[in-house]
């Protein structure tokens, strides 16, 4: 599959066109709540309450979840394909990552899962808490297993206002769903934990979102 070129300072990784329409629909979003618009605000409170619901069963947040037909199938199926419980999942957890923050944006063009799970062990109190939830992610066996996992350690990013990229993270949701995708996306978030640079790292908390 191709890739489209994201430039950034924090990561050489690239987002497929799929990961850069999520990423657009997350800055959109981001952009309003930020601004305090409304209409932004109700929409990431729609979202936020529809993590860990599956794709397609909330009608009130498809304007927001839908997937452009570019990325789907011909065949229309009676179950949500990859893509679509890849950005339902990418959107409801970045308006959970970015509850109550009215500072800062938790979407962060070129943070990785990888990396900024990194970052938080760094901040943490209990680094070794942090690894065990990073590693219950790696050794998660299902999609849903794996959202699970995903959510807490969301909540901890949150909670130290550490962003990561959600066109990246919807980019590795849908891979994970594919044949050999888990061990994938395993490798990869392991790369960007262990291969994390400080000073780049430490960017992702100190720098104004673009």
């Amino acid at each position: 599959m191709s890739q489209t070129s994201t430039p950034t300072r924090a990561s050489a990784r690239l987002r497929t066109p799929f990961g850069n329409d999520v990423a657009a629909t997350v800055v959109r979003l981001q952009t309003g709540y930020l601004k305090e618009l409304p209409a932004a605000i109700a929409s990431l409170a729609r979202l936020r309450a529809a993590a860990g619901t599956l794709a397609g069963s909330r009608l009130d947040i498809l304007s927001d979840t839908a997937v452009d037909t570019k990325f789907l199938s011909p065949r229309v199926e009676d179950d949500p394909e990859p893509v679509e419980h890849a950005k339902h999942a990418a959107l409801t957890l970045y308006a959970v990552h970015q509850q109550s923050n009215r500072e800062r944006g938790m979407h962060r063009d070129g943070f990785g899962f990888g990396q900024a799970v990194a970052l938080l062990a760094k901040e943490s109190s209990s680094p070794d808490a942090v690894r065990r939830r990073f590693v219950a992610v790696g050794t998660a066996v299902t999609f849903t297993e794996a959202l699970h996992h995903c959510r807490g350690l969301v909540r901890l990013l949150r909670d130290k206002r550490i962003a990561l990229d959600y066109g990246l993270f919807a980019d590795d949701l849908r891979t994970f769903q594919t044949p050999g995708g888990p061990d994938t996306v395993r490798s990869r978030w392991g790369r960007e934990y262990h291969r994390i640079h400080t000073d780049k790292a430490d960017s992702n908390l100190s720098e104004d979102q673009p």
